[in-house]
């Protein structure tokens, strides 16, 4: 066994501390990976919170992985000792059902093993996430990092990219496509950049009008400010694709009504109320709400290897370990712009 540094959650509200866990050793199918950053989720609010119910302690958090592969096992052909490798959501999956074949290894039939908070395939071997200094991983489930990426701006893209990527694509974003983001955040701003990238003309929707300047210089080219009824008058029937990343409660209805016939809102935030949807919001103009969370292996190599050609990172502010919890604190007041990634070389310093 390989004993590493991390920091975890103890316990419900408790802040997050150092700590030592042990890393299965290399198998022959295995990659070790030297962790160089982590992205920080708002999920990993959540489970430290144990705000999803489930959580097993101790956690450690953090599926926004990018490190260097220090040994790989005999039977590794993916990857070689010193390339760059990311780790996302997930560590391993069953790889036999119908979903793991079609490379939707999100929804394995078995369930997949998440990166943190869950348990590898064998359902006892609790799993430990990226606030840590090594991780050891099935190399199906190691991507490979295009080296032209910044490494700490490309970790948020193991999550928040995918999460963007995946509907974009899945829905068939390409130049001329009028897309709306709802929400400016971490995911918000992947969405628009994204969007931006792929010659959509996009429109920031945002409850703050402090947000304007940013939204443009990420790629929108317009900005509506949804506190404003009006807006809604104003921008009927006008999108091909909406991207709704609100982690709030809010009316779908209303943004319904902003798309053209045929056309689709897709959900990648959660909230935490079910929400009303008037069956007639969908009926006038044969309109689709859809959802999309994360992608497979295969989509999230494929995003990445896009990211690196067309210059797509996150914005992010780089701490060290020792700031997570004050971290926290700030991405509850949405004070960050617009993703936290840890330095995990802060986990040797004093």
């Amino acid at each position: 066994m390989l004993k590493t540094s991390a920091y975890a959650a103890s316990q419900v509200h408790a802040p997050l501390a150092p700590f030592s866990l042990e890393r299965r050793d290399p198998g022959p199918r295995d990659v070790l990976i030297d962790v160089l950053y982590c992205g920080v989720c708002h999920s990993d609010i959540h489970q430290v919170r144990d705000e999803w119910g489930g959580a097993v302690f101790p956690m450690v958090p953090g599926h926004e992985i990018i490190g260097r592969v220090k040994q790989v096992g005999k039977d590794v052909t993916k990857l070689k000792v010193g390339d760059l490798a990311g780790v996302g959501c997930m560590v391993d999956s069953c790889g036999e059902c119908a979903n793991c074949k079609r490379d939707l290894e999100q929804f394995c039939q078995k369930g997949a093993a998440l990166t943190y908070n869950g348990t590898e395939m064998d359902r006892k071997t609790q799993t430990y996430g990226g606030y840590s200094a090594q991780l050891v991983v099935t190399e199906r489930f190691a991507l490979k990092i295009p080296p032209s990426l910044d490494l700490a701006a490309a970790a948020p893209l193991l999550c928040a990219g995918i999460t963007t990527y995946s509907p974009l694509r899945q829905w068939n974003c390409k130049k001329g496509d009028r897309v709306g983001v709802v929400g400016l955040g971490g995911l918000g701003h992947m969405a628009v950049k994204l969007a931006a990238s792929m010659g959509a003309e996009v429109t920031m929707l945002s409850t703050s009008r402090a947000k304007e300047a940013d939204a443009k210089r990420l790629g929108a080219q317009e900005f509506e400010l949804t506190k404003d009824d009006a807006t809604f008058s104003k921008l009927a029937g006008r999108f091909d694709l909406l991207i709704d990343t609100i982690s709030a409660n809010h009316d779908i209805n209303k943004y319904l009504g902003l798309l053209r016939p045929e056309g689709a809102m897709v959900l990648v935030g959660a909230p935490p109320e079910p929400a009303a949807v008037s069956a007639f919001s969908l009926l006038g103009g044969n309109k689709r709400l859809a959802g999309s969370m994360i992608g497979g292996i295969a989509e999230t190599q494929e995003m990445l290897d896009y990211c690196a050609q067309h210059k797509v990172v996150s914005d992010i502010e780089i701490i060290p370990i020792q700031q997570i919890n004050e971290a926290y604190e700030r991405m509850l007041k949405n004070d960050v712009r617009y993703r936290f990634v840890i330095d995990i070389a802060s986990l040797g310093a004093a």
